[in-house]
């Protein structure tokens, strides 16, 4: 499977943002618009959206889905929460941190060791840190900034 930007055009594709020259530059190009979402064809040609380009974590020399992270922590026994975040890294540029709301039984070792079982190396969060909660806006969605 290979995840790539969904670009779209057509006569039903916006032609600019209302006064917003440099981000309709940077939207719009050869014709096609680049929504910022990452999604991948099956064998029939059916197109899933994966997630957005802005939720991609660069460590390194790999960029790594939040989204998938999150997947393989939250299918842990209990695990009620999982939010990724990127935190400042003097070698690597960013490194991932995973803040877990789990049940007391659920070690962060044992949360490494899953996630060394079920991703590649570069995408095992380096930081895990057991929380009670996770920071959530007014409309109730995660706060990532405050989980640096």
């Amino acid at each position: 499977m290979q995840v790539g930007e969904i670009r779209v055009r057509g006569p039903n594709v916006m032609l600019a943002y209302w006064q917003d020259a440099e981000a309709s530059a940077q939207a719009l190009r050869d014709g096609w618009l680049h929504t910022g979402d990452l999604g991948h064809r099956d064998a029939e040609g059916f197109l899933y959206i994966d997630g957005r380009w802005s939720d991609l974590i660069k460590t390194g020399a790999y960029r790594v889905s939040r989204a998938e992270i999150e997947e393989v922590i939250a299918s842990l026994p209990g695990v009620r929460e999982v939010a990724v975040t990127a935190v400042a890294d003097a070698m690597l540029g960013h490194t991932i941190k995973a803040v877990v709301v789990a049940d007391a039984e659920l070690h962060v070792k044992g949360i490494q060791a899953h996630c060394r079982a079920q991703l590649a190396s570069y995408k095992v969060p380096r930081v895990i840190e057991l929380a009670a909660s996770l920071p959530r806006t007014a409309s109730g969605k995660v706060r990532r900034s405050k989980l640096d």
